[in-house]
């Protein structure tokens, strides 16, 4: 079975196309500027050469209209026919409490993604747009919905209750939710593979360090803590994000400066993080650069950020009573050999020896520990994509 599994943010939209006989993937590309001028589409045959297509997209319908062109046309398809595809995968942020797995997609799963918009305004509604654009375009074709959210939905009480008046939780469901959840999934699932153990019998935790930054433990491969919470605003500091703060400091700032919540959102969201410690940059290799040019406030941003990350990865292997391996995944993590450096240092307690020229590699599966190691320490490229499509598969057959 053929695959198309789309990711649709309120400007873009990220796909893939897998074929799952093999899992490999037939072609992939991006949409961007959805709505806006200036609108273009990047499409990546198997094999073939890259190519870019300017030409306006006024709504999610055309974005996906040119993607089913881009995928049957003669000189850069890949498909026959629009036919060949056997299901459509969706990656929707945020399913509350309704879901704890993927879903095929009714009217009844519709309502309730709506019904979670409020949780997630920024990100749910485009996620629905794109479903229900493609129901038009393919219509009768199945389509399954995978949610960042569902893996964590194993946490206990403990875990994800806060501590204010439980009202809030009873009537809002203001609680921790956990993000990443597709990629936490896949990468505490290969890290069994590459032990040689079942999930079943680990404590792992991992370690998605992006732009967006989250820790989570697995035990016996279920999540039972993860660093995001009601938002991907809490946890460890990232790229513009602040991560964990003091309540007070919100309110503090917004009297002196006369701020708005929607500011104050806009600076903890937006203007923060490594970008607002440094002043430079939200990109790790800027930060990189100019700490080693003398900057004392990246080298400062890159110092919070390890040492926050080390931190969690602490407080989890507590929550656990142990840990057995520890994954670095996502842009920072498979490719910052410093990073991980400067966090391992701090693991020395759990017993993690780094062997640092394993630990060179960018981009790689690879075990970075050395034989005496007493927690494997392992670098895992994510694949969400892959996440969803098998998802898609296993419940559409």
């Amino acid at each position: 079975m053929k695959i198309l599994v789309l990711n649709c943010g309120s400007s873009s939209l990220k796909y893939q196309l897998i074929d799952m006989a093999d899992e490999s993937v037939l072609a992939k590309g991006l949409c961007e500027r959805i709505a806006i001028e200036g609108s273009r589409m990047e499409h990546k045959p198997a094999g073939k050469d890259k190519y870019i297509i300017e030409r306006p997209m006024k709504d999610h319908s055309v974005a996906i209209q040119m993607v089913l062109e881009a995928l049957t046309d003669a000189e850069h398809g890949v498909l026959g026919s629009i036919g060949e595809v056997g299901a459509v995968g969706h990656r929707v942020v945020h399913g509350g409490e309704a879901f704890h797995s993927s879903v095929i997609i009714t009217d009844e799963v519709m309502r309730a993604i709506k019904a979670c918009c409020e949780l997630a305004p920024l990100h749910n509604p485009p996620n629905l747009l794109g479903i229900e654009a493609t129901e038009k375009l393919l219509p009768g074709v199945p389509m399954v919905a995978v949610f960042d959210t569902a893996f964590h939905q194993t946490m206990p009480e403990k875990a994800y209750l806060y501590a204010i008046p439980l009202k809030y939780y009873d009537e809002y469901k203001v609680r921790k939710y956990g993000f990443h959840g597709t990629s936490h999934k896949y990468v505490g699932l290969r890290a069994a593979e590459m032990l040689g153990k079942p999930a079943s019998a680990l404590k792992i935790i991992t370690c998605h360090l992006g732009n967006g930054c989250s820790v989570a433990a697995i035990n016996g491969g279920k999540s039972v803590d993860t660093s995001m919470g009601f938002t991907p605003l809490e946890g460890l500091a990232m790229g513009t994000r602040s991560g964990d703060i003091d309540p007070s400091v919100v309110l503090f700032i917004s009297e002196r400066e006369n701020m708005t919540a929607k500011d104050a959102a806009e600076i903890l969201n937006k203007k923060s993080g490594v970008l607002g410690i440094s002043g430079i940059s939200s990109d790790f290799r800027d930060l990189e650069a100019a700490r080693d040019q003398g900057d004392k406030n990246a080298a400062c941003a890159l110092s919070l950020f390890s040492y926050r990350t080390a931190k969690y990865i602490g407080a989890y292997a507590a929550a656990m009573n142990g840990a057995d391996a520890i994954v670095f995944t996502a842009g920072v993590g498979e490719n910052g050999p410093g990073t991980r450096s400067a966090v391992c240092a701090y693991l020395g307690y759990l017993g993690v020896a780094l062997d640092e020229e394993k630990n060179a590699v960018r981009g790689r599966e690879i075990d970075i520990t050395t034989p005496e190691s007493k927690v494997r320490v392992l670098v895992i490229p994510t694949n969400e994509e892959l996440v969803i499509a098998r998802d898609t598969n296993e419940l559409v057959k």
